[in-house]
């Protein structure tokens, strides 16, 4: 960021695969609840195409795409199921609370979950008191990522300009939302979803400034910033 124009102002988070290691949750229901319907795909595809994604995005996707229309009680069901995989396994990522709490510029979230979820994931690891209300969800934009709405309705609810705002964000369509969204964007590979690109080349691509997998290195991410 060119210090003439500003300082940074807001950390902005991302929730699944940042903050909370959910991903491997929720894209091995996804994928298992998408085959019982009769979609041909693996995890790997499903990690690939639709991490960061909202579930309206996603079943846009696969009727567009395999031809395949869900049933009416679909995304109810996957949500119902992750949620309970939530209960039994969810975890913060190691190290996040220390590392929000020491933070000097304010933080929030936006996230491409339901606020339902959202607010469930952040409640059961702990971390929802270091955001209190400053949790914004895609449900409140009328598109989700790679779109910049949400960080950009996050940034004007904060009272930030765009241009003081760093995204610390794990996938492709949260990247692109960001820099769509004129922010910085550093990219997170500590999740469990991350084993097949720890150096974080997709995100590098998509217009990640720099890429930490380890929350001691925050610090050092912001001095940069």
């Amino acid at each position: 960021m060119d210090a003439r124009v500003t300082k940074l102002g807001l950390v902005i988070f991302d929730c699944d695969g940042v903050l909370v290691d959910s991903e491997p949750l929720s894209l091995a229901c996804l994928t298992a609840n998408l085959n019982r319907i009769g979609v041909a795909i693996d995890l790997a595809t499903v990690r690939a195409r639709f991490t960061g994604t909202s579930m309206v995005s996603i079943m846009g996707h696969i009727a567009h795409d395999y031809g395949v229309a869900a049933p009416p009680d679909f995304v109810e069901t996957v949500k119902a199921e992750t949620l309970a995989l939530f209960d039994a396994e969810l975890r913060a990522m190691r190290g996040v609370a220390e590392a929000v709490a020491s933070l000097d510029p304010p933080v929030c979230v936006a996230s491409s979950s339901d606020p339902v979820r959202l607010r469930h994931s952040l409640s059961l690891t702990g971390l929802l008191p270091l955001f209190g209300d400053r949790v914004f969800s895609s449900a409140q934009v009328a598109r989700g990522k790679p779109f910049p709405d949400l960080f950009l309705f996050a940034a004007d609810r904060m009272a930030v300009e765009p241009a003081a705002c760093l995204v610390i964000e794990d996938s492709v369509p949260g990247v692109t939302a960001a820099r769509s969204a004129g922010m910085q964007v550093a990219g997170f590979t500590g999740g469990g979803h991350w084993d097949h690109d720890p150096a974080g080349v997709d995100l590098l691509r998509a217009g990640a400034a720099r890429i930490f997998s380890d929350f001691s290195d925050l610090p050092a991410v912001l001095a940069e910033a």
